[in-house]
């Protein structure tokens, strides 16, 4: 019997109910620490509405985009 539960073909009640037990566990503990509000940021305020758009060049913006995926490897 022990070597059926090393291969993992065999799960007793007792296994089922720590695994689904740790499962629920972790989602309660997700979610009560998704219930506090994160503090608000203290750098200076945001300019007005509506906000300009800037003039970007496809062709500098596509190097870029190319070296940062390159030197990050994707």
């Amino acid at each position: 019997m022990k070597d059926q539960k090393k291969k993992g073909r065999l799960f007793s009640r007792r296994s089922l109910l720590a695994g689904s037990s740790i499962f629920v566990l972790g989602g309660a503990l997700g979610r009560a620490t998704n219930a506090y509000p994160a503090p608000a940021p203290t750098t200076g305020e945001a300019p007005p509405l509506p906000w300009k758009w800037p003039k970007l060049d496809p062709l500098e913006a596509g190097r870029r985009a190319y070296r940062a995926y390159l030197e990050k490897k994707g």
